[in-house]
């Protein structure tokens, strides 16, 4: 594919700059004269601006947008919808937070078109798709800056000087970081479509939704929130080709329902845990509900449910 992520996710990045204070950002320039879009740290952020970081993770190659819910409307009356026509560039080789960061007390796992550029994760080596471009955006989780070694870190493994570096701060209490958290729902569905050794190939749409939650007091009442918008109230549909005889074993098998430690609140999942966040069964991270529609015979295949009364101890506790 001949698609550089980079440069169509640059015209949205432009749109954030140039809008910056419409949207609530704030632009600063960072270590090494990087670029730094803070998205909610020592800003408000805003809807708008969640939904088009969130549509920059996803390489410029998705739509998000918020719509009326009702199936949640005693918690909350809104939803994110997203939708790609490259839901597996767009989920796995852009907007997936597989990109490990860290430097003395700094950890985050980057997500967003510059992964593409560093081809530091396995999964490239899947999806065969490598981009280049002169600038490059990261997209960070985090409540402060990238320090230098972070921002020296990218340069190096993209070789891209540090001036065409941009980053994205998100932090999750914030409303952009609720926001483009919960506009993960598909690619957590297509990542485990892969964890479950699927042809990727074969997928050939996407569509996702999920409840967006209040904002969380903290971090881990934030990060609970939003993981439990996707795994016990996530909705989605792939459109997928080829013989259907593995169909049924895949509807079966992707929602998170399937986990061991199902059934609970993520962040009491998360405590439980010690919040050692990789103790948790990786299964979990799958959305409520899946559609999957085969391409050959027109059919679908459905499973897994809703979990209103956990969205609604989340949500309301």
């Amino acid at each position: 594919m001949k698609i550089s992520i980079n440069q169509i996710s640059f015209n949205l990045v432009k749109n954030l700059i140039e809008n910056s204070e419409k949207l609530n950002l704030k632009v600063k320039k960072g270590a090494l004269n990087c670029t730094i879009i803070d998205a909610g740290i020592n800003t408000q952020g805003s809807i708008e601006a969640g939904l088009l970081i969130s549509e920059v993770c996803l390489g410029g190659l998705g739509k998000v947008s918020i719509t009326p819910s009702n199936f949640f409307n005693d918690s909350t009356i809104m939803q994110i919808s997203v939708h790609s026509a490259h839901p597996v560039l767009a989920c796995l080789g852009s907007q997936y937070a597989g990109w490990s960061l860290s430097s003395n007390n700094f950890f985050s796992l980057g997500s967003g078109p510059v992964r593409s550029i560093a081809q530091k994760e396995e999964i490239f080596n899947v999806l065969k798709y490598t981009d280049n471009y002169e600038k490059t955006v990261t997209i960070l989780e985090v409540d402060k800056d990238p320090p230098k070694e972070i921002v020296q870190k990218v340069s190096e493994d993209c070789k891209i000087k540090s001036e065409n570096l941009i980053f994205i701060l998100t932090p999750t209490t914030s409303i952009s970081g609720n926001i483009q958290v919960v506009a993960r729902v598909l690619e957590v569905a297509i990542h485990k479509v892969h964890e479950l050794g699927f042809s990727l190939d074969r997928i050939e749409s996407g569509f996702g939704t999920a409840p967006l939650p209040p904002l969380g007091k903290n971090f881990v009442s934030a990060m609970g929130r939003t993981n439990d918008s996707i795994i016990y109230g996530g909705n989605v549909q792939l459109v997928i080709n080829g013989p259907e005889d593995d169909l049924v074993d895949l509807a079966k098998d992707l929602p998170s329902s399937n986990s061991k430690d199902y059934g609970k609140t993520f962040k009491k999942i998360f405590e439980e845990y010690n919040q050692d966040f990789y103790k948790i069964d990786g299964s979990l991270f799958s959305p409520a509900r899946v559609i999957i529609n085969s391409k050959e015979s027109g059919k679908i295949y459905k499973s897994g449910d809703i979990n209103k009364e956990i969205i609604k101890s989340s949500f309301e506790s």
